[in-house]
């Protein structure tokens, strides 16, 4: 009987159907090889195998099998269809998102498709001989070499020692983690003592022994609260004021997990976040934890997701938005740390989703648990836990002997009407910046923008040009002078004077981290400043390399795009460099959740910076702002 298969194709269209060639074994999940129209060949994934011909004169066939195994497995492809559907979008669009670029070759000839198939490195393993797993004959062959041949006495002695973590599950080592040279090896395998393969290059799996934090009463009452209702509810939040210890509750939950051989998925909302919190997942986990986002090269993403389409359990990825699609089979917890942050929520291209909520539904296919962890919740996730659908344990007091900074508000307005405004920043704030560096203290300055603010100020009142509908600034473009309301396409002409006061400075708000920075070196100049924002990280690690620099006291004053970029999360040692004053602009964009919360309230990106200094001794943190 001829069978057919429903193709998914990386496009905005929907499956089509292909013969399956007489011979050829197919099932659903596999990636395949299709010439879609006239000459175009593409990846596809075979949803679906049946026996009904489409009604067409011609079928096309499938033109091969690629990967071998599937790479989806009936959960994820249910999770594609809820994401396709509960965000309006086709599969063939998830597929865009949901699968590494180099999984996904095309091309207008067959040659052009197989030149773009990704080909996994390979690297050489070596382990004992079936013979030396007797331990009678491994000792007879210990005291041969040990006499004739020490040097391959000491390369098999090592081979034989190799600890869980140097082993991947096989039991195989790869050489490069010997000692031994090419010759000692080849001798040792041509005398019969060990075995070699060429196999595609995987990671070491590390043991289950780990060295976990000690918690506070405070943080052992919110685990075992949580383990209750994880008994119950298949989500919780955690919210816990900043510096409580969230993070230390987290790990313990995770290796409970990893130690049954479940998988663990913990998803930040941002790439400084993932190096930072990398960092210190090794220290407790060590090769356990895979990282996942976009600053990977393409291969390494695609060889993490056709290693993890492998593995049996007992993986560890922390990852951005897009770690929710990879193939993790035993996925038993999903952590969405600052489950608040619009990180979380793809705005383009399709699928638009969110992957927080996104979190919840996988671990419910899979049959786990989601923990949403935040210091300010979003409103939804609030609303959840307090009707009782979520779980809820809460940390309401700091880690340690940590305490909270001292906060002052400056007003912007005050300062310019009395002259203590100087290029952007008020005499308080430069006032504690002089006296931090002289103190030989660091100072960290947040804005909130690369360019040039989009809304309109008048430099004497405050007096904001907003959209009468939707309450929030107008954007100047320079091109028709003209204000325009983002939201619902409003217009209006850039007003001369201020039609509060009558003043006639009035104009756009253009201070962007390169302009403070310059500023900042202008007016400090024995300062060393570094600045960190898109233009200065778009190298590998380029995050990781200028927190580096600032923690080990290579620059006095860091300039911040005002992303979250989390000291805490960094060794002890460093902690007590976060110190001091952080300018943040006046609250007048729209809101970071759209539809969420009124313009004026306080963001929950302003609450966690506020709230984040001083974890080890307290800081300080000046506000500048014209709605005081």
């Amino acid at each position: 009987m001829p069978l057919y298969a429903d193709i998914v194709l990386p496009l905005a269209q929907p499956a089509y159907t292909f013969a399956v060639p007489e011979g050829m074994h197919v099932e659903a999940g596999q990636a395949v090889a299709v010439q879609f129209g006239a000459r175009k060949f593409y990846t596809g994934i075979v949803w679906r195998v049946h026996d009904r011909r489409p009604p067409f004169k011609t079928v096309k066939s499938i033109q091969r099998v690629l990967y071998g195994a599937p790479l989806l497995s009936a959960q994820q492809m249910a999770f594609w269809e809820w994401v396709a559907a509960y965000y309006m979008c086709t599969p063939g669009e998830v597929m865009r998102v949901g699968l590494p670029s180099l999984m996904k070759p095309s091309g207008d000839t067959e040659e052009e498709f197989t030149e773009e198939e990704f080909r996994p490195r390979t690297e050489c393993y070596v382990a004992l001989a079936p013979g030396l797993h007797d331990e009678g004959r491994l000792h007879e062959a210990f005291e041969k070499l040990e006499r004739r041949a020490p040097r391959q006495y000491e390369a098999l002695l090592e081979l034989a020692s190799a600890g869980d973590g140097e082993r991947i599950p096989t039991g195989e080592v790869a050489r490069r983690l010997l000692r031994a040279d090419y010759a000692v090896l080849h001798a040792l395998e041509r005398k019969g003592y060990i075995v070699s393969a060429e196999r595609e290059r995987t990671v070491e799996r590390g043991g289950s022994a780990f060295r976990l934090p000690e918690l506070t009463p405070a943080q052992l009452a919110a685990l075992e609260s949580l383990r209750g209702q994880f008994a119950r509810k298949p989500a919780a939040l955690l919210h816990g004021i900043t510096g409580s210890g969230k993070t230390e509750v987290y790990i313990h939950l995770i290796a409970e997990v990893l130690a049954r051989g479940g998988d663990v998925l913990l998803l930040v909302p941002e790439i400084a976040l993932t190096a930072q919190l990398i960092e210190r997942m090794e220290r407790i986990f060590g090769s356990r934890v895979t990282p996942y986002h976009s600053k990977l090269t393409n291969r390494r993403r695609t060889e993490t997701y056709l290693r993890l389409n492998r593995s049996q359990g007992g993986e560890f990825v922390v990852g951005v938005r897009s770690s929710i699609f990879l193939p993790l089979k035993r996925l038993q917890l999903v952590v969405v740390d600052e489950e608040h942050d619009a990180s979380y929520k793809q705005a383009d291209p399709a699928p638009r989703y969110n992957a927080r909520d996104c979190a919840v539904v996988m671990a419910r296919l899979w049959g786990g648990r989601t923990l949403l962890g935040s210091a300010t919740p979003s409103l939804e996730t609030w609303v959840n836990a307090g009707s009782g659908k979520y779980g809820l344990a809460s940390l309401t007091e700091r880690y340690g002997d940590a305490r909270p900074p001292e906060i002052f508000v400056s007003d912007t307005i005050r300062a310019a009407k009395r002259g203590e405004r100087h290029a952007h920043f008020n005499k308080l704030l430069l006032d504690k910046m002089e006296a931090a560096l002289g103190r030989g203290e660091q100072v960290m300055l947040f804005q909130n923008r690369r360019g040039f603010a989009p809304y309109v100020e008048c430099s004497e009142c405050g007096w904001t040009a907003r959209c009468p509908h939707c309450n929030v600034t107008l954007t100047y473009h320079k091109g028709g002078g003209k204000l325009v309301c983002h939201y619902c396409g409003y217009e209006t002409e850039q007003p001369k004077v201020c039609p509060a006061c009558g003043s006639k400075y009035i104009g756009g708000f253009k201070a962007g981290t390169q302009k403070i920075e310059e500023i900042v070196k202008k007016r400090f100049p024995k300062a060393r400043t570094i600045r960190m924002d898109m233009d200065t990280t778009r190298e590998k690690d380029g995050h990781e390399k200028i927190l580096a620099a600032f923690a080990n006291e290579e620059a006095d004053v860091l300039v911040l795009f005002a992303a979250r970029t989390d000291l805490r999360r960094r060794d002890p040692a460093v902690l007590r460099l976060y110190d001091e004053a952080a300018p943040l602009p006046p609250l007048l964009l729209p809101p970071v959740l759209e539809g969420q919360m009124p313009p004026g309230l306080c963001r929950p990106q302003l609450l966690a910076v506020l709230v984040e200094s001083g974890v080890l001794r307290p800081g300080q943190i000046t506000v500048g702002t014209a709605e005081s």
